[in-house]
């Protein structure tokens, strides 16, 4: 995967596009709830991590990406010929292991705060949905602006999937107050017109939606969709 340096990270594109790995995340939330799969925007912090690489220290870097390595690792046998495991539990533990790693010995450091994002997904990949909302939870206090800030649009679809709508509508209220390079305003504010959709709560979701038809930073046209749904 190409690096990307920190100047980049701050764009109105790369923004679009951390913010079209949540809304497939978003149009596809029943399914992976259902299948306990609410690993919000993996794929976006393996691209948010190559920021750092070559850049910060060498150890953590390393024990990080030996982490992902292993999360990314297919189950049976590896075609390549490389990293792989017998099965899903097996793979999970080790992934367990080398993230806690991580996050215990580079806990102020924005490797320790990734491998605690990717380890509340894998507990919410698991089903242990408590727990991950626990953990989510304590990445959203402890993390820096942006890390924080996509735990708590985890935490989000966690409350709304079980009927927390309030809690669930205030943290996105927080996020479209509080943007970061991660999680722009709009993109929370369509993350909260789409709760509202699901809900039929039409009028409120068109409220949120209209001041965005013109957006100059790539979502106006998801809004413009949005809308028309609202008008069938």
């Amino acid at each position: 995967m190409s690096r990307i340096t920190r100047k980049e990270l701050k764009t109105d594109n790369f923004a679009v596009e951390v913010g079209h790995t949540v809304t497939f995340i978003e149009e596809h939330r029943d399914k992976i709830i259902r299948y306990g799969g609410i690993a919000l925007a993996v794929l976006a912090m393996i691209i948010i991590y190559s920021v750092y690489s070559g850049h910060e220290h060498k150890e953590a870097e390393a024990a990080l990406t030996h982490a992902i390595e292993v999360q990314e690792a297919p189950v049976g046998a590896s075609g390549s010929g490389g990293l792989a495991f017998p099965t899903q539990e097996a793979k999970d533990a080790e992934a367990i292991r080398a993230f806690t790693d991580v996050k215990v010995k580079y806990s102020g450091r924005p490797e320790g705060q990734i491998a605690s994002y990717y380890l509340a997904s894998i507990l919410a990949d698991q089903g242990k949905m408590a727990e991950a909302e626990k953990s989510f939870q304590d990445v959203a206090a402890h993390a820096d602006a942006n890390y924080a800030s996509l735990a708590k649009l985890a935490l989000s679809q966690i409350y709304f999937a079980n009927g927390r709508n309030a809690e669930g509508e205030a943290m996105l209220r927080d996020l479209i107050a509080h943007p970061t390079a991660l999680i722009s305003s709009n993109q929370a504010t369509v993350t909260l017109a789409r709760h509202y959709i699901a809900t039929k709560n039409n009028a409120e979701a068109r409220k949120l939606l209209e001041p965005l038809r013109t957006s100059a930073d790539g979502i106006s046209q998801l809004v413009v969709g949005m809308l028309g749904e609202l008008q069938q």
